[in-house]
């Protein structure tokens, strides 16, 4: 699997990751886990990317995989350690949940911590980000980035203090494209990709409801109508992934699924590589056309 360095980091990631937000929230138990996160790294792939708020993520990947710690790069967030939506952007916080982080991994550090999707405000007073400096300062991370989109996701870009941004990029999610990953680019931050492949939302015939995730992107999508969705799924899903790894400034895309046999599949849509220049842009040229101003990004 091809792999590009990560920004000014000294990591050469592979294209595709390994999100764990699925094993958390899923439910998955620790075999199932195990199963997938093996099969991951049997495929290539060498980044696996996790939270403290992903329900047991952490714990899960720690079991599974801390064997094999050298053969892969470790991110995980923070912010959210009472679970989503409990935040916790106080200094002393911060670095007691990265602590804890590293008891549940299985591991004297990662090779990344972000804030996780925390405000501009927050971002502003500056205090969260010096938590991370200090972590890195303490040997608990390697980097430190910032995970998050719209204006947020800017400024931190903006800081110069950050060594990554973490940020929505798909069919369905292509402001970042202008708004901030130019700017990254610029400053040479790693940019990882989340959510590469819109949650498959277009898979539903019928409307999700409210309360789905991939509600957004769905709506989104049936308005794109893109045509290469009425294709079969597995061309369908390898070109919306290849599409997020065609643009500019990407290094990874983060995907999480809980079939094992899955990261095979994905491997091998990566493999052929970036989409064909045509195809790309007709991809940008319809979103020009058809996507709305208040289409930001998706967290």
């Amino acid at each position: 699997m091809e792999r590009r360095r990560l920004g000014r980091t000294d990591m050469e990631v592979t294209t595709l990751g390994f999100g764990g937000s699925e094993i958390g929230y899923e439910g998955v138990g620790q075999s199932l886990a195990t199963r997938l996160l093996n099969a991951a790294l049997d495929a290539g792939l060498n980044v696996i990317d996790t939270a403290e708020c992903y329900a047991d993520s952490e714990t899960l990947i720690g079991r599974a995989v801390s064997g094999r710690r050298r053969e892969f790069y470790l991110f995980t967030k923070v912010g959210h350690a009472g679970g989503w939506g409990r935040d916790d952007w106080r200094p002393p916080g911060i670095l007691k949940s990265i602590e804890r982080s590293l008891e549940r991994l299985r591991t004297d550090a990662v090779d990344l911590v972000q804030l996780h999707s925390c405000s501009e405000g927050v971002l502003r007073r500056g205090d969260a980000i010096t938590a991370l400096e200090t972590a890195r300062q303490r040997g608990l991370t390697r980097y430190i980035g910032y995970s998050g989109d719209g204006a947020a996701a800017r400024y931190a870009v903006e800081t110069g203090r950050f060594d990554t941004v973490q940020i929505s990029v798909s069919i369905a999610d292509q402001a970042a494209l202008d708004a901030v990953i130019p700017a990254a680019r610029e400053r040479g931050l790693g940019v990882i990709a989340k959510r590469p492949v819109a949650n498959v939302a277009w898979r539903s015939r019928s409307r999700p409801p409210a309360s789905a995730y991939h509600r957004a992107y769905w709506e989104r999508l049936r308005a794109l109508d893109y045509p290469f969705l009425t294709r079969p799924l597995d061309e369908a899903v390898a070109t919306a992934l290849r599409f997020t790894l065609s643009v500019p400034g990407v290094h990874t895309a983060i995907a999480g699924t809980s079939k094992p046999e899955r990261w095979a599949q994905n491997a091998r849509r990566v493999e052929v590589g970036p989409l064909p220049a045509a195809e790309f842009d007709a991809i940008r040229t319809r979103w020009s056309e058809r996507a709305a101003l208040d289409w930001t990004g998706e967290t």
